[in-house]
Parts: structure tokens; C-alpha cells; sequence
């Protein structure tokens, strides 16, 4: 309805364009100034009448006075019907800006009559210009000309006039800042109080730190530079006084604590044994030999008996470890029985103990209250100076006992176990994240003559640029302790660690609970997963579920979750797949596509499912995973094909196709993957030793003695990578036996002998061909 008001000199009619209309309401005026009468009138007209004449084209309106004088016309009032349409023509867009660079969002309102105000607001708040300069607009288009962190928010470019108000879509604009190092600090002292050492210095990605997805600073944090330190000089009877003092102070407290470790160690029970006949621990191999070689082998070399010790015989021989037959095993028992006297004897290998017995008297003990009952996760033997092995299998756990390790006349119960997360809690803090399982070994307290070697699993990308990994130890209160940092041992410590791609070894003086703990040095860390999918193995329903569960990639951890989807009557349904789980706070998503939709619909609400960051980067749930519930239309629907995608939010991600039949597919969850492992978990003496024990102490005596031409226990050491660890090795009384304890432990099951003889015969030792010889000759 439009309304059209008119004043004139009295007249009779209105006309609007070339059509009289009739006049609604008329009002008669007669002001005091002029004294003329006025007549005002109003006319109603509505869309329709004008629509059905003229169209939608513009039209007009016109008042026309006439008298006897003559007539008189208005000028023309012109009128439009106003709109504003729903849609813009230009929507604002998202951005992501570095801080302090210009954004431009621009912004094209719907049309409209008559044309269309435009104004922005920040988070449903008007943005003034005026106010705030650093924001101006142009052509509808707002212009932020130096991005801050407050600008981060949702911008809506707004459209009005008379008819109506529209929003459009919010655009997010996210203002993110770039990682930039602070200065280095001053160098560290040297680590060294006498000779070769090594100072640091430090900076932090702090100048500023990165924020809203900024990138990390690139390169180093940390720099490492040799350093020498001046010794101190010895001069004057006074100093040559002063250092007489110290060493008989020395002297005092190490016989000190040797009467208390005595007095302490006489009153264990149950662990140290009286040893009838000192004999049987020092026969080793004699008397024995080995036969002549034949005429067209002449070259090879020959072991001499040796006829100077006791005639008590070991029944054994120095065949390689690849031939299980004539060795003798630990299975689960101890090696020595115990006689009526309290002392022992030793059996050349026959185990009659019971397992839950022997933890049984373990945990009467003070130091083994807490050891696990759980007997699938426990190894143990009974061992002496001749050394062993102790596996957990299926969890990539053992611990090497080296010959010698053991002091001649001891004989050890020792055990090995490793640990539930969820029974022993770490304290972490911050971002650090268990890397490997938590591994005991003991009795702790027992005397050891060389380090064991532990061997363990862990799950970060090996790159010590990227971490800071310490070790720790459980001490006697239950308290963790950090005894190692990793990249920076000292080789005067009573640990040492061998980095390698999955695997740790841990040189060790000690026995005891050891644990490794890292914290990211930046966002480029990463941990691996291990991502294994199950589902149950017989479905007659429409149902199916499948399970993915996401766990650290370490064999221990997988072991526990097949064990437990055996329970469950589950089966595996595709490998296990790695990935690579990066130190960025977001999520891991988790989503199966390409379904056939003429068969099966996922019954889940959402497009995906999400673990949470720290659920899975502090390492302490074992069991972390996903259902994927679907449904299959038809009973006689088998076959399923998809795709399985594993993302972290705002990184890459993979794919996984999945095909299989859950009809036919009966592959039980530890037939192909959960290989139960053949070998004995306790093995005691030469059997647990791929080199036998006399060709060893010939190669350490060959070896350990330094040549000029270099062919000695450091070309060893170069020959089989072992290069970075030369300090370590040159700080043992025999270097050599150090380095074959390493090969042990990395090769026991894959090692071959002959390839160590190659070795050896490229150092220019003739001692190596001796490992040529065959058990037919021996």
C-alpha cells in the first residue's frame, strides 16, 4: 500500500499519470497568513492496481489543481517497490595469516533496492573503523592492515536496508605466529674435571613461540663441542700430602663398604649358596678337543685341550647355536639342587623346579614383594660365572648374562619380567611419553663382575635431535630416578645405552626395574603406533563390528592385546600397520569409506571417530581403540571391501583397503602373527652363546692388545658399526669381550657365525678361521 499526500488551491481532482483517480479524504485549510483556502487530500494506492497496469516497470505519481483561473501541476514523485534478495553475490572466505601480514576479505552484497548498506562484525561484534584504524573499508570489503592476535576470529559481512537485514557466512580467520629461536646460552662447563670432555649450550623456540599452527623453528636446539680440561698439577710435598691423604681415605671407605655389602648379602636368604666342590664352577670346557682337521683342510686351525684343570668334564660341545640338538636348555626350574647340607651341585642342565614356586620364594623376600605373579611375562634360570640368557618371548625382551659376569664361585637365581603399565605408574610430566616397556630384572643388589645386557622394544623415531630420552630406575623405595640421558653418557656411569631403529640395549652393572622416558624437543618428534584391526571371528547377525586399536609398537604391547582378543574370540582381519604419531597436540582421527552402499551402512552417527592427543602420547593405556559398527543388509552378505583412513588433525594421513571374507576367513588371532617363540626362555652356559667360550677368550686375548697397524678390537668395532661407542668400549678392562657381548645380544637369533669369521679374517686374524670348522670335524 502506498500512500500519496497532496496540498493545493481548492480543486476537484488528482491525476496519476494519464489516469483520474478519485480522491479518498480531503481536508479544507485556511491558514492565517494568507488567508486562502487550502485543500489538502490523500490518496491510497496498492501494489496490485499499479502492477496490473504497469507492469514492474517504474511509475509515477502526479497532483493536478485547476480552478476557473486555470490549472496547476505538481512535479512528479517517482516510486520503486524496495527488496534486498536472500543470496550474496561475493561471500567473505577463511584465511590463515602470518602475524602483521595485510588480510583482505572481501565481501559483494546481495541486490537490492534500494542498494544495500554494508557493514562487518568480528564474533557477532560491530566492527567502527573509526575506532579501531587499523581496520578500513573499500567497496564493501573490509582491509585489516596488520594482522595481531586478537583479529583471530569469525568475520560475517552484514547487508541491509529498508526491506531486510542479511548476514552472510562466517569467514574464520586464523592468525598464526612462526617459531623463532632465542639466543644461545653460554656454554656449559666442561663435563670433564681432567682431560677430553664435552660443554653445551642451549637455545628454545621461544622468540616467539610458535601459536594457532605457526611452524617450529628449524635446526638444532642443542649444540655439543669437545672441550679439554687443564689437569691440575701435582707440586710440593704439601700436595703430594694432601693427595696420600685422599687415597687412604679411599682405601678406608671401600673396605667399609665392602664388610657392609658382606654383612648385607650373608643375610638374603634363599638367593646365595654355598658351593660344595669350588671345582665344578671352574671346569668351563675341559678336558676336551678338538680332532685334527683333514689333510685338504690343513690350513684351519685347531683348539689345544686344556689338561691343567680338574677332571670334572662338561658335557657339551662347541658347535654353533643354529643346531639345537646335544645343547642343554633351562626350561623352568633352577640349575643347582639343593642339597641336605645347604649346598649345591651342579646338573649339566636338568630343570625340575616349578615355576610358581620359585616366585613364590622370590616374593617372601624383602626385595620381591612387588614382583609380578604373572607367570607368561616371567623368565628366570639359575646361572653362574659361565653366564646365560633369559627371554620373554613374543615381547622383544631378553637379558644377557655375559661369561664372567658372574663371580667365580656365586651362583645366582635371576629372573626377568616385564611389567604392566597400569600396575607400576610412572610419573610423567609435561609432554613426557613412555617409550618401551617397563623391564625388571634382579635379585637387585647382586654383585657383578661385567655388565648384563638388557634388550628391549621402543617406539620413537631414533632421532635424538628430535628427543631428550633418559632412563630410569625404580630405587629400593619404589621412587623412579633418572640414571641416564641418552646421547650424553659417561662411560664412568654404571649404565650405557645402543640406540638402535627399534630396539634398545642397556649395559647395565646393575640389576633392577628400568623404564625409558622421553620428552620432545619439538613438534617434528614422533612416536610409532602399531595399528592392528580385529573382528569377531563368527558373526550371525546383521552386526558387524570391527575394532582398530592403536597402541605403541612394541612387541610386548602387542602380545597383551592378541592375548586378550583370544579371549574375546576375535580374529585378525588385515597386518598391522605403522604410523607415525607426531608431537602436535591434535587428535588422531579415525574413519572406514567406500563402502558397497548396496550391501552395508555404518550404523555411527558421525564421519569419524577421535582418540585424544594424550591418550596416546603418555604411552600409560594399553588398550586404546575404536568400534566401527556396521550392518550388512542381507544374511548372505560376506564379502567387504573398504577403506580404512588414519589421520592426525591438520597432518597427513594413510589409507588402508581392507577385502576380506568374515564368512571363510577363520585365521585364528596367534597363528600368523603371534609366533610363539621356540626358543627356551633360559638357557645357561655355552647353549645361550652363539661363539663358543673357548674361541672367545681366544679372540678377546688376540684383539684386546693394541697393534700399530690398527687391527685390534677398534677395527672390530669399525667392521661392525659399533664406531660411536669406542669410548665406552676402551673404558672396559677387555674391550673385545664387550663388543662380543653386543653381537650377542643383537644377533641371537639371526646371527651367523661365519659372517663374524669374515670379520675377523678382513682384520688380518687367523684366529677367525677357526669358526669354519665343521661338527663333523670337531
Amino acid at each position: 500500500m502506498f500512500q500519496s499526500d497532496c496540498s493545493v488551491f481548492k480543486a476537484q481532482e488528482v491525476k496519476k499519470h494519464d489516469m483520474w483517480i478519485t480522491i479518498y479524504s480531503r481536508h479544507d485549510l485556511y491558514p492565517h497568513q494568507t488567508a486562502l483556502p487550502i485543500m489538502q487530500v490523500t490518496i491510497d494506492i496498492t501494489r496490485q492496481q499499479v502492477e496490473k497496469i504497469f507492469g514492474l516497470d517504474e511509475y509515477w505519481c502526479q497532483c493536478v489543481a485547476w480552478s476557473t483561473t486555470g490549472t496547476q501541476k505538481s512535479q512528479k514523485a517517482y516510486i520503486r517497490i524496495a527488496y534486498l534478495r536472500k543470496n550474496f553475490e561475493e561471500e567473505p572466505q577463511g584465511k590463515e595469516v602470518a602475524l602483521d601480514q595485510e588480510v583482505l576479505l572481501r565481501c559483494h552484497p546481495p541486490e537490492g533496492v534500494p542498494q544495500a548498506e554494508v557493514e562487518w562484525q568480528r564474533n557477532e561484534d560491530v566492527i567502527d573503523p573509526a575506532s579501531d584504524p587499523n581496520f578500513f573499508m573499500t567497496n564493501h570489503n573490509l582491509v585489516i592492515k596488520k594482522a595481531r592476535l586478537a583479529d583471530t576470529g569469525n568475520y560475517t559481512c552484514v547487508a541491509k536496508n529498508i526491506v531486510a537485514r542479511r548476514k552472510s557466512t562466517s569467514a574464520t580467520v586464523l592468525v598464526y605466529v612462526n617459531g623463532g629461536w632465542s639466543t644461545w646460552t653460554t656454554w656449559s662447563s666442561c663435563s670433564a674435571v681432567c682431560g677430553r670432555g664435552w660443554q653445551k649450550r642451549s637455545r628454545s623456540c621461544t622468540n616467539p613461540t610458535p601459536l594457532n599452527g605457526g611452524t617450529s623453528c628449524e635446526g638444532q636446539n642443542v649444540q655439543k663441542s669437545a672441550c679439554v680440561a687443564t689437569c691440575p698439577a701435582v707440586s710440593g710435598a704439601e700436595d703430594v700430602a694432601l693427595y696420600v691423604g685422599m687415597v687412604a681415605v679411599a682405601l678406608c671407605l671401600t673396605l667399609l663398604l665392602i664388610v657392609v655389602v658382606l654383612v648385607y648379602r650373608r643375610k638374603k636368604e634363599g638367593l646365595d649358596a654355598d658351593v660344595a666342590d669350588s671345582s665344578i664352577l671352574t671346569t668351563g670346557f675341559q678336558p676336551m678337543g678338538i680332532k685334527p682337521s683333514k689333510p685338504e683342510n690343513s690350513h684351519l686351525l685347531t683348539i689345544q685341550p686344556d689338561l691343567t684343570t680338574t677332571t670334572t668334564s662338561y658335557q657339551g660341545t662347541l658347535r654353533s647355536r643354529h643346531d639345537a640338538t646335544g645343547k642343554f636348555s633351562m626350561t623352568n626350574g633352577p640349575l643347582l639342587d639343593p642339597l641336605p647340607n645347604g649346598s649345591h651341585t651342579l646338573h649339566n642342565g636338568k630343570l625340575n623346579s616349578d615355576p610358581a614356586e620359585f616366585v613364590s620364594r622370590l616374593s617372601t623376600q624383602t626385595y620381591f614383594k612387588t614382583l609380578p605373579r604373572d607367570m607368561a611375562n616371567t623368565s628366570y634360570g639359575t646361572f653362574n660365572f659361565l653366564g646365560g640368557r633369559l627371554t620373554i618371548p613374543n615381547t622383544g625382551i631378553s637379558l644377557l648374562i655375559p661369561p664372567e659376569a658372574i663371580p667365580r664361585g656365586k651362583i645366582y637365581e635371576i629372573y626377568l619380567t616385564v611389567q604392566r603399565k597400569e600396575d607400576l605408574r610412572l610419573p610423567l610430566a609435561g609432554c613426557q611419553t613412555l617409550l618401551s616397556p617397563v623391564a625388571s630384572c634382579g635379585p637387585p643388589g647382586v654383585v657383578l663382575s661385567r655388565p648384563v645386557i638388557l634388550s628391549m622394544d621402543h617406539c620413537f623415531d631414533a632421532c635424538l635431535d628430535n628427543w631428550a630420552v633418559r632412563l630410569k630406575k625404580q630405587n629400593y623405595e619404589g621412587a623412579w630416578e633418572d640414571v641416564l640421558l641418552m646421547g650424553e653418557e659417561l662411560v664412568s656411569e654404571p649404565y650405557y645405552c645402543q640406540l638402535e631403529a627399534e630396539t634398545c640395549r642397556l649395559f647395565s652393572e646393575q640389576l633392577g626395574t628400568f623404564a625409558l622416558v622421553g620428552e620432545s624437543l619439538h613438534m617434528g618428534a614422533a612416536k610409532r603406533l602399531r595399528l592392528v584391526l580385529f573382528s569377531d571371528a563368527y558373526c550371525s547377525t546383521l552386526e558387524y563390528n570391527i575394532r582398530v586399536y592403536c597402541m605403541d609398537d612394541t612387541q610386548d604391547v602387542f602380545k597383551e592385546v592378541m592375548q586378550m582378543e583370544r579371549q574375546l574370540g576375535g580374529r585378525l582381519i588385515d597386518e598391522p600397520h605403522i604410523l607415525l604419531f607426531k608431537d602436535s597436540y591434535h587428535n588422531l582421527r579415525l574413519s572406514i569409506h567406500d563402502m558397497p552402499q548396496t550391501h552395508w551402512r555404518s550404523k555411527l552417527l558421525a564421519g569419524y571417530q577421535e582418540i585424544p592427543f594424550y591418550h596416546i602420547w603418555n604411552g600409560s593405556q594399553r588398550y586404546l581403540h575404536c568400534t566401527f559398527t556396521l550392518e550388512r543388509l542381507s544374511l548372505n552378505t560376506c564379502e567387504l571391501t573398504c577403506q580404512l583412513c588414519v589421520w592426525q588433525v591438520e597432518g597427513e594421513g594413510q589409507s588402508f583397503s581392507l577385502n576380506f571374507n568374515i564368512a571363510k576367513d577363520t585365521r585364528a588371532v596367534d597363528s600368523e602373527f603371534l609366533l610363539l617363540d621356540s626358543n627356551t626362555t633360559a638357557l645357561a652356559g655355552p647353549s645361550a652363546f652363539q661363539i663358543p667360550y673357548l674361541i672367545r677368550q681366544k679372540i678377546c686375548s688376540s684383539l684386546d692388545a693394541p697393534c700399530p697397524n690398527g687391527a685390534d678390537w677398534r677395527m672390530l668395532a669399525q667392521r661392525l658399526k659399533l664406531e660411536r661407542h669406542m669410548s665406552f668400549f676402551a673404558s672396559k678392562a677387555s674391550p673385545t669381550s664387550v663388543i662380543l657381548d653386543l653381537w650377542e645380544a643383537q644377533h641371537f637369533h639371526s646371527g651367523n657365525i661365519n659372517q663374524l669369521a669374515t670379520v675377523m679374517a678382513d682384520i688380518g686374524k687367523q684366529e677367525a678361521m677357526i669358526f669354519l670348522v665343521s661338527d663333523g670335524e670337531c
